[in-house]
């Protein structure tokens, strides 16, 4: 029996949670000014910027999962790319929390493994569908960061950078797998997914 799937998987599962992310890119707004913000107003940043950290955790898990059991070489390689941006994210989303005083969510862990399984779930049934559950994963995250540029402090530049670039990437990962072949999904399914998401959000906000 060959374990080095089951060990690659779990190295990368304890990096994405436990290990600092790097990033290629420059962090959007590094050069802005950090703007003076009330005790309120940092509470709710790092809160949010949590919420979108959990976000990225659950990304890594799904693009994870859907590359372990996608059939097609160029779906997989799409998700890989996917997937380093989103580290990339990862990176951002805690260097901005660190900035804000604020911490990561202690529910990480189940987010990554709930999130791997729904992944692998969703690539066992077909690159159509893997991709139409990645298309409409990312559109519901790309509704939920214009709700967030819609919350933050309008001053606070440095938070807004960085979920402006998250929204833009999404949105690119969204109709890359439109473009391959994503099967739009049922709106049960679609309905099931927006629960479960408000389901974490409304943790993550909090712990």
């Amino acid at each position: 029996m060959n374990l080095d799937p089951l060990i690659i998987q779990l190295d990368t599962a304890l990096r994405t949670i436990f290990a600092p992310a790097q990033s290629v890119r420059q962090t959007p707004g590094e050069g802005l000014p950090e703007a003076p913000l009330s005790e309120e107003e940092q509470r709710l940043a790092a809160a949010l910027m949590r919420i979108n950290h959990c976000g990225e955790i659950c990304a890594q898990g799904l693009y994870q999962g859907q590359g372990l059991t996608a059939r097609n070489a160029e779906v997989k390689q799409e998700l890989g790319q996917a997937a380093r941006e989103e580290t990339e994210h990862l990176a951002w989303t805690a260097r901005r929390i660190r900035e804000l005083g604020g911490r990561k969510s202690f529910f990480n862990p189940l987010w990554y493994g709930g999130s791997f399984l729904i992944g692998a779930a969703a690539g066992a049934l077909g690159d159509r569908w893997n991709l139409g559950f990645l298309a409409e994963t990312e559109r519901q995250v790309e509704q939920h960061l214009t709700g967030h540029l819609e919350r933050l402090p309008a001053h606070d530049l440095r938070s807004r950078a960085i979920v402006d670039q998250i929204r833009q990437d999404e949105i690119k990962h969204a109709a890359l797998a439109v473009a391959h072949g994503g099967a739009s999904l049922p709106a049960p399914v679609r309905g099931l997914m927006r629960i479960s998401a408000r389901v974490m959000t409304t943790a993550a906000y909090w712990v």
